[in-house]
This record gives C-alpha cells, sequence and structure tokens, in this order.
C-alpha cells in the first residue's frame, strides 16, 4: 500500500511595510518646515531694508557700493537730520492728504457695500459690477481727463484735487470690501430693526457700523497704504512744491545731483515709517477682517 505524502507548504511571503510615523513627529516636521520658509522670505525682504538702515548711519566718504555690507566706522545721524529737514513739510501734506481721503472713501465705501449687500434694488449686480470695473482703470487713462475736468470746474488747486481723485479712486475696493463684509451680517437683525420701525439709515447706524470694525481696518489700512504711496497722481495733479506729498518730495531729493547718497537711504526709511507703524498696530486685525468675507459675497 503505497502512502501519499502531502505537498510541502507554500512559503509565506511576509511584506515589510514602512513603519508609520508618528503624527507628532509629521506636526513637528510640517512646523520646522514652515518656520524655515518664513525665514527665508524675511531675510529675502528684509535685506534692503537692512542696507537702507546700514548706509543711512553712513558719512559720504564710506557710502560706497563696495563697502555696502560693512558697518561705518563712524556712526553719524548727518543723513538723518539733514532728510527730515528736506521731508518734514512733505510728510506734513502727506498726512493733509491720508487722513481726510482715506476717513471719505472708508465711509463711503461703507455705505455703498451696506446698500449692496442688504438693500438691494433691481440692478444692483449691475452697478457692483459697474463699481468693480472702477478698479481696473489705471491712473495714466485718466490723469489728463481729471485734470481737464478740474479746470473746468474751477476746483481748488493742491492738496483738495488730490484728495478727491484718492476718494473716488478708492470707492471701488472700499465697497468690495464692505460688500463682502455685510453679506456675513445675519439678515434677521435688518429684519428685526425694520419691524421695530428703522429705516435705512437707523439701522445702519445703529446695527450695522457697530459690527463693522474688522472691515474698516481692512478698508482704512488698504487705503492709508495706497494713498501715501502714490506717485503718479501727487507729480501730476500738483504743481507747487510746497503741497507736494513725501512720495514726489522723495524722488525729487533722489533725483538731486547735490543730495549726498546717506540722506536719500534715510529719507527712504522717514517715508515708509507712518505706513510700517499701521501695520504693526494694526496687521493682527488685518486677515481676520480680509478673511471675515471671504466664505459669502
Amino acid at each position: 500500500m503505497s502512502t501519499v505524502t502531502a505537498p510541502p507548504p507554500a512559503a509565506v511571503v511576509v511584506e515589510r511595510r514602512p513603519r508609520p510615523v508618528p503624527k507628532g513627529r509629521q506636526r513637528r516636521f510640517f512646523t520646522a518646515g514652515k518656520l524655515a520658509a518664513l525665514l527665508v522670505f524675511i531675510v529675502f525682504f528684509l535685506t534692503p531694508v537692512y542696507l537702507l538702515l546700514l548706509t543711512s548711519f553712513k558719512s559720504l566718504a564710506e557710502a560706497d557700493p563696495a563697502s555696502a555690507w560693512t558697518w561705518p566706522k563712524t556712526v553719524t545721524l548727518d543723513a538723518w537730520r539733514e532728510a527730515w529737514d528736506k521731508l518734514g513739510p512733505a510728510l506734513g501734506n502727506s498726512f493733509k492728504l491720508v487722513i481726510p481721503a482715506t476717513i471719505a472713501s472708508t465711509m463711503l465705501g461703507s455705505l455703498n457695500g451696506y446698500v449692496l449687500s442688504k438693500w438691494r434694488f433691481p440692478g444692483a449686480d449691475l452697478v457692483f459690477t459697474l463699481f468693480l470695473f472702477g478698479m481696473f482703470i489705471p491712473y495714466q487713462a485718466v490723469m489728463i481727463p481729471l485734470a481737464l475736468l478740474y479746470n473746468d470746474l474751477g476746483f481748488p488747486h493742491g492738496l483738495p484735487r488730490l484728495i478727491l481723485a484718492h476718494v473716488v479712486y478708492g470707492i471701488p475696493i472700499t465697497t468690495l470690501i464692505f460688500r463682502n463684509y455685510y453679506a456675513t451680517v445675519p439678515t434677521e437683525l435688518i429684519e428685526a430693526a425694520r419691524m421695530d420701525g428703522a429705516g435705512m439709515y437707523r439701522t445702519y447706524l445703529s446695527v450695522i457700523l457697530p459690527t463693522s470694525a474688522p472691515a474698516f481696518v481692512v478698508a482704512a489700512i488698504w487705503q492709508f497704504t495706497s494713498i501715501w504711496n502714490d506717485f503718479l497722481f501727487a507729480v501730476f495733479l500738483i504743481t507747487n512744491p510746497a503741497a507736494w506729498p513725501v512720495t514726489v518730495a522723495l524722488n525729487n531729493t533722489a533725483g538731486s545731483q547735490v543730495t549726498p547718497f546717506p540722506v536719500q537711504m534715510a529719507g527712504a526709511l522717514i517715508a515708509s515709517i507712518p505706513t510700517l507703524v499701521v501695520y504693526i498696530i494694526l496687521g493682527r486685525y488685518f486677515m481676520r477682517g480680509l478673511m471675515a468675507g471671504a466664505l459669502k459675497g
């Protein structure tokens, strides 16, 4: 009687999978990568500021491109004093321009955004589209017609012309900011105010305006920065050097053959301090207000 032998069992192949990385380690790697990327961007963007600051404390003899990265042998504030003497009046003109233009364009944008989001009327979307269209018209396309219009109307020369130009040009972007923000405000609040007998302006003052701080911060920072840094409107509309804002005065300082190079560096830093202070004080609220209306609109 023959015996039947069973075949040997097949070899079991065990697949070795890589050991999963713990989530805590992945999170640490991701955080380290973000910090490294932020550090690279910080160094990249702060390098010009470092050179400006370093050069502004040098004497004219040391202000040479070959020694741009070296520390000054003798620290001097002469460039800062001369830059302040040259740009001081222009800084005052810039504040006279920026403050009323920012307030006016922000308030008008708030009213427009409120009407277009909560008191809709036939053709509201078309009106909003026309507002947005104004954002894409370059300054160069309207400067000559704007100057002719000012002359025909007999509008006062100097800063009033520049203020009105920036108010009108700022309405589209401020309207967009407030319209998207007010779209997130519950409509039930508006309906409750109507039931209590509040009209359009009463509802705006009592219900909408107290909740608008984030949008006002975004619009104010945006307008303040864009108006402060404007050069084209200022150099075209203002011909009197005594009324020049700081950007035009700085440009003429940089173009002067008798102005030492360190004075130009100090002047550039002085001209950028107000916008830097605004971002330091209100920067934490900028992204909050900017993202507040991102889900609706």
